[in-house]
């Protein structure tokens, strides 16, 4: 058998415009494509977890697109180095190769792997697939990391009108595949998960969409979002494709909250303490509270405040929630309940199809004022001035709980006035102390 090239499908599920994969397939040996289920990640997850029917899924969609070539995709469960080792003990790979991931676990993953492939003689190659710019691509003049979004975002910009992204026609070498027949393929059983009612919407990425999307994307009943955050966290859509689109319309509103999805990945890649530390450390010091009673009524939506409590049930039921709304439920739990908020991105990171640790990490410390670029600690969303602005005639509200005129209804948790009260002092009391 001739030498062969392993490529390793991770974040980049898809066949159209990838890098990694173009590279392999551009080299002149037959690659053989796997996904490794990562027993570090996906043990930790509930039985039902929606986000692996969804990578499943897209599986499915990569093998229909090589059936033509009599290939699929060879799916494994277990450690990655382990899975690895074992497949170069079974065909002759001289080469791996897989897009680059930023999140610290997988920094740390890929340097272990590079440094076992290197000891036999493996090369391990890797990719800029999921982002525009990665890493200290972006930077201030003298190289130091942006910590405020509006500077990097200028400089984002600038470096994208100066060298804009080309396509990697990935899917048109699909010839250069390896066929084997003993791949093997894996399904919810054989992975441990049970199925989930799971039903991800289409996402939506049109002109009207776009166009609107400054007017439209505050207001949660509308649903004009598009939903294209599960397909950007598993990289089922081409990152490269969707800016370019978007940098084309009059408006960059769009536009600009991709770039908000880089700016804390390369935060999170500067800071990678970030992910469990806050950033002004200051805020470490803060005496949360952490009543456990009160945070299970936030995470099922029964705080007696009807704009967080649908915020709440439209996560737990669809795994989706929309993003004014992730800042008042975020804010509420860090300000109102004074619960840490890690305890909040911990249970995101459960529950939302388009986690990504960069992004929830971020947005979470900029609700609790920790973070980089945050809303300052004095700033408390009224949950009750929100259902003003953002849902007046009760639409979302209605849908998500239908019961919040009745009786039934729970009284809130927690008086508004009292808890901003409380909340001012505890943080200036920390913030102030030596």
């Amino acid at each position: 058998m001739s030498q062969l090239t392993l490529f390793w499908f991770r974040r980049d599920l898809r066949v159209h415009d990838n890098v990694g994969f173009y590279h392999a397939l551009k080299g002149s040996e037959k690659v053989l494509p796997v996904f490794i289920f990562d027993a570090h990640i996906i043990d930790k997850l509930p039985q039902k977890d929606a986000r692996i029917e969804l990578i499943l899924q897209a599986l499915g969609y990569i093998n229909d697109a090589m059936k033509g070539n009599q290939c699929t995709v060879g799916m494994y469960r277990g450690v990655p180095k382990a899975i690895l080792t074992e497949l170069l003990n079974r065909y002759p790979i001289d080469r791996v190769v897989t897009n680059r991931d930023y999140e610290p676990y997988a920094r740390e993953r890929d340097q272990e792997i590079a440094s076992h492939l290197e000891a036999r003689g493996i090369a391990f190659e890797t990719y800029k697939d999921q982002v525009i710019f990665e890493q200290d691509e972006v930077t201030k003049d003298d190289g130091k990391p942006y910590v405020v979004y509006t500077p990097y975002s200028r400089k984002w910009l600038q470096a994208f009108e100066e060298n804009p992204p080309r396509e990697y026609p990935s899917q048109s070498l699909l010839h250069k595949l390896f066929t084997d027949e003993a791949l093997p393929l894996l399904d919810l059983d054989s992975l441990g998960f049970d199925p989930e009612d799971f039903n991800t919407p289409p996402f939506r990425f049109d002109d009207a969409l776009i166009d609107a999307y400054e007017e439209t994307r505050n207001f949660p009943a509308l649903d004009q979002t598009s939903r294209l955050g599960p397909y950007l966290r598993f990289g089922l859509v081409s990152i490269r494709d969707l800016v370019n689109q978007a940098a084309k319309r009059p408006d960059n509103t769009f536009l600009k909250e991709l770039i908000w999805r880089e700016f804390f990945m390369q935060i999170l890649w500067h800071f990678p303490h970030t992910k469990d530390q806050s950033f002004k450390s200051k805020y470490d010091r803060i005496p949360w509270r952490n009543n456990e009673d009160d945070f299970q009524k936030w995470c099922v939506g029964e705080t007696g405040y009807p704009l967080v409590d649908a915020g709440m049930r439209q996560l737990n039921q669809t795994g989706f929630m929309h993003n004014r709304i992730r800042m008042l439920v975020g804010s509420f739990l860090c300000k109102h309940l004074l619960i840490d908020w890690r305890w909040g991105e911990a249970y995101f990171a459960e529950k939302l199809l388009d986690y990504e640790m960069a992004s929830n990490v971020g947005n979470w410390q900029w609700v609790a004022g920790s973070g980089v670029d945050a809303a300052p600690y004095f700033r408390i969303f009224n949950p009750t001035e929100q259902i003003k602005k953002f849902d007046k005639q009760h639409a979302y509200i209605q849908k998500w709980v239908p019961e919040y005129q009745e009786l039934s209804y729970p009284q809130p948790i927690v008086d508004h006035k009292l808890a901003r009260a409380r909340c001012l002092e505890v943080y200036k009391t920390a913030l102030d102390s030596v």
